[in-house]
């Protein structure tokens, strides 16, 4: 997977202590495709890209996003790997996850369903 050096990496023990939830929730989150998570580290442990919640949780206008990049085969790695992935054309952001989060889910799920065929 191409790195993301601007992103910061929470374990789920680390997110379930952010969030004040349990650690069963967030790992319904990625049962459920709320969140994505990909194994890093020395250790190999599971963690989630800080920009994929805020301080209630997952962002709600991911979820349909994982899902469409999902349908299109893509794995886990590769759909963090494609929020990531530098588009200066993408309003409210120069990636994918900052678009989202300047509002642009229709935007960027469009550009999802198109990466999908």
């Amino acid at each position: 997977m191409t790195s993301t050096p601007d992103t910061t990496w929470l374990t789920l023990p680390d997110l379930a202590e952010r969030l004040g939830v349990r650690i069963t929730d967030v790992r319904r989150w990625i049962d459920e495709r709320q969140l994505v998570a990909v194994r890093r580290g020395e250790r190999n442990a599971l963690s989630v890209p800080a920009d994929f919640v805020d301080e209630h949780g997952p962002l709600p206008d991911l979820a349909g996003t994982f899902t469409v990049l999902a349908d299109g085969r893509f794995g886990d790695d590769e759909i963090v790997e494609w929020m990531f992935a530098t588009d200066e054309t993408l309003p409210g952001g120069t990636t994918p996850i900052a678009a989202i989060r300047a509002g642009f889910k229709t935007e960027v799920r469009r550009r999802a369903m198109e990466e999908a065929l």
